[in-house]
């Protein structure tokens, strides 16, 4: 029971949550504008504006330096983690849904009955360097807000 009680007052990590969560609804929010309705699945997706993962990694590594300092080993690894998870979105992972978009187009236009996907590939994967920064923007206003909140940052 100490696992469960301990995780649940871990506030770096419900600060990361949230920081995730918070992208997840904005992104909710900008399918509603930009599709005029509303899509739950935009909850669990990755891909989009503003990036999850950035948002998560960054208000993490916040939130340790806030913790544990600026110079900490703690926080050099959650900011070498934090870098590497961006770079993967913008890099590898945007590739990886341009060569889904291709493969999907390539298998609509080839007209053959032999070759077929059950379903299309996931074209959405990775994000734009402005998603990630928009992400990384918002990890830090969430940490910063939870800075003040727990008292690491007084006004």
């Amino acid at each position: 029971m100490d696992f469960f009680l301990e995780i649940s007052r871990n506030y770096i990590l419900w600060t990361s949550v949230t920081s995730w969560f918070a992208a997840q609804l904005i992104k909710c929010a900008v399918s509603l504008v930009r599709e005029k309705k509303f899509s739950p699945l935009m909850l669990m997706s990755s891909g989009g504006m503003p990036s999850s993962h950035t948002s998560f990694v960054v208000s993490l590594s916040i939130m340790v330096g806030l913790h544990s300092g600026f110079d900490s080993i703690l926080f050099a690894i959650s900011a070498t983690f934090s870098a590497v998870i961006m770079y993967d979105a913008t890099g590898v992972r945007q590739h990886a849904g341009k060569q889904a978009a291709v493969l999907n187009m390539l298998i609509e236009n080839l007209n053959d009955p032999n070759i077929s996907l059950e379903k299309k590939l996931k074209e959405l994967l990775g994000h734009t360097p402005k998603q990630v920064m928009a992400g990384a923007a918002l990890g830090v206003v969430v940490a910063l807000a939870a800075g003040v909140f727990y008292g690491y940052i007084i006004l």
